[in-house]
């Protein structure tokens, strides 16, 4: 009998485990009595914002990347504080468009005028998210449901959880490897990067700087760097900011890993993605196929949607997304 207690225990410890981080409650059903028609009612939100601007779609899917990765999909992010100390306030999301909170805001709102008090602003986020990629012209997929939101929201919490331009292939696989993401899922991920946009300042190192023998990043092609210092003088308005992909950059495609393979990368953590040899096999891959990368991003985006879930008593459902129910 002690030895089957042994055995039995670390199995419902794992069991316990699982369903503390909530992914085991998640459903794509889960609203289907509740409020059954929030997915339309989101993409009808989505879709009008979209038609006001391209940018809702790099503007909400990196705002859920980044509401992810801090304290797990729960909207901790959409927390607007006056002592201006929230998520949303740390350096590293003060380039956060806009429009991606909006985007939110404005589902939540169509939401509660159907359902009051019954979805959660991270599960809105999540079916946002999903809905932009599809207006991009990337894969459809479905969202698991049934998130709560958050009830802390602190900038000091941002730090050392997002991954930075700079990173090597290492560092960015330990960051995605922290919350359960594998190589793979880092590498579609990444394909985000071929809508939207960046400021000049998260790669003029790569032109001016790279090293005292050599300024320009040599994995860098040529062309495109006169072409990225072109729109980037070293004295530039820091605000100036340049399409992340030079060939399609209102398109969620595979064209971002066809740039890596000809050396237009933006930033170092894209390039490193082919440079190196443990992922440049990935990268071809999704280079040459893009129902390979579609399927890999779709599946990436469903995982991503699982980390740090809070469910239950362990979050609640805000009536507004920018503010704790009181």
């Amino acid at each position: 009998m002690a030895a089957l207690a042994m055995q039995v225990l670390p199995l419902l410890a794992l069991v316990c485990m699982f369903f503390h981080l909530g992914e085991g409650q998640l459903s794509q059903n889960f609203y289907n009595s509740t409020c059954p028609n929030v997915e339309q009612i989101v993409r009808n939100a989505v879709n009008a914002k979209f038609s006001q601007t391209f940018v809702t779609v790099p503007a909400t899917l990196r705002l859920f990347f980044h509401d992810c990765f801090v304290q797990g999909c729960d909207a901790s992010v959409m927390i607007a504080l006056a002592s201006g100390d929230a998520e949303k306030d740390a350096t590293d999301n003060l380039s956060l468009a806009g429009d991606g909170f909006d985007t939110v805001v404005k589902a939540k709102q169509a939401v509660e005028a159907v359902c009051p008090g019954k979805v959660s602003c991270a599960d809105i986020l999540a079916i946002a998210a999903r809905d932009v990629v599809v207006l991009a012209g990337g894969p459809n997929f479905a969202v698991e449901l049934g998130r709560r939101d958050g009830l802390i929201s602190k900038a000091s919490l941002v730090v050392g959880n997002l991954p930075g331009p700079t990173f090597n292939l290492s560092q960015l696989n330990a960051m995605f490897a922290k919350n359960g993401l594998t190589q793979t899922d880092m590498i579609a991920l990444s394909g985000a990067h071929t809508v939207g946009f960046s400021h000049c300042s998260r790669f003029a190192d790569r032109l001016y700087a790279f090293s005292p023998s050599s300024p320009v990043d040599p994995s860098l092609d040529p062309n495109y760097a006169k072409q990225l210092m072109k729109s980037c003088p070293q004295d530039v308005d820091p605000r100036v900011a340049v399409d992340m992909d030079p060939v399609t950059p209102q398109k969620l495609d595979n064209i971002y890993y066809q740039n890596l393979v000809n050396h237009k990368g933006l930033f170092t953590s894209d390039q490193v993605l082919f440079t190196d040899p443990l992922s440049q096999p990935t990268v071809n891959g999704f280079a040459t196929d893009r129902s390979s990368f579609n399927k890999a991003f779709a599946a990436a985006m469903v995982r991503l949607g699982r980390v740090g879930v809070k469910t239950g008593i362990s979050g609640q459902i805000r009536t507004d997304c920018t503010a704790y129910n009181s």
